[in-house]
């Protein structure tokens, strides 16, 4: 048994909690890994996982082994790296998390680009507007739009995109343009939403950031859909620049509420905390903060 695999394994198994993610990872049967496992811990002559039916939790020589692990393979990592022959020929694979409109519009010209430049690398890319777990889905890289970064996220500020509030002339003929943000209570609004929760779109008024409630019979985790919707006359959305600019250079939707515009989001590039970064995905990294710089 290869002794750098098998670590290697063990510590996905030890993040991910169960033998099945792993093995999803690794695109390997569920046995593959059990026995991975078994042979280490034969190999040890320690237990370094206690098994029940629903989950895995780590012993104490496992805890202290699984330490010792993420340090050797961080210098393995290292070390490779920093050949000279492995920096002229980036290769290997990279998993990537993308979110969905902004992958399909900004991110999948650049990553094409970057493709055909680096024939020796693997692109695995999963779209989704989910916030992932890098660690656990064993995520090398993921693309995160948000205002609101999670302590200990390890990110580097790829760009911004402005959120703009938008809707069809035909629904503002009818319905009247709002001049300030606490109209929307009176307007039917395309909320974007990963849940029926109430929601609030955020309004800078008088140099202060502040939250006013929307309703809408529409709502969708998707800001294209609803940005088509609005261009059909369903209502007013709050998107970002990314999804309402080509309808707004069509004429499709007109923008509103300019004086109150929320402050940017943060285009971030976010990567996994707990592991030395491969020089392949540095490359992509620079890679991509070069092809989203402003012009």
């Amino acid at each position: 048994m290869d002794k750098l695999d098998a670590m290697q394994i063990f510590v996905r198994v030890a993040e991910a909690g169960t033998f099945t993610a792993v093995a999803d990872q690794l695109q390997v049967a569920r046995s593959v890994v059990t026995r991975q496992i078994a042979a280490l811990e034969k190999h040890l002559c320690v237990k370094l996982i206690t098994r029940s039916t629903r989950s895995l939790t780590l012993t104490s020589a496992g805890a202290a082994y699984l330490e010792k692990c993420r340090v050797i393979l961080n210098m393995v990592d290292a070390a490779e790296s920093s050949l000279d022959e492995e920096k002229a020929v980036p290769r290997g694979r990279i998993r990537l998390g993308l979110p969905i409109s902004f992958g399909l519009e900004r991110l999948m010209p650049a990553l094409l680009a970057f493709a055909q430049a680096q024939p020796h690398i693997e692109l695995m890319m999963d779209f989704s507007d989910q916030r992932s777990n890098l660690i656990e889905e064993g995520i090398d890289l993921s693309i995160r739009i948000t205002a609101d970064l999670q302590p200990g996220d390890i990110v580097r500020q790829l760009g911004q995109a402005r959120l703009l509030t938008v809707a069809s002339p035909a629904y503002l003929s009818e319905h009247g343009q709002p001049g300030h943000p606490d109209a929307l209570a009176h307007h039917e609004c395309l909320v974007y939403s990963m849940s029926m929760n109430s929601a609030t779109w955020p309004y800078r008024v008088d140099g202060q950031l502040q939250q006013f409630a929307v309703r809408g019979r529409i709502r969708a985790n998707n800001g294209l859909a609803l940005t088509r919707a609005a261009a059909q006359g369903m209502g007013i959305t709050l998107q970002p620049d990314f999804i309402a600019e080509p309808l707004l250079a069509r004429g499709e939707v007109l923008e509103l509420l300019q004086d109150f515009a929320p402050p940017p989001l943060g285009i971030y590039a976010v990567l996994p905390s707990n592991r030395y970064i491969p020089h392949r995905v540095n490359v992509l990294l620079e890679h991509l903060a070069t092809s989203l710089r402003p012009v």
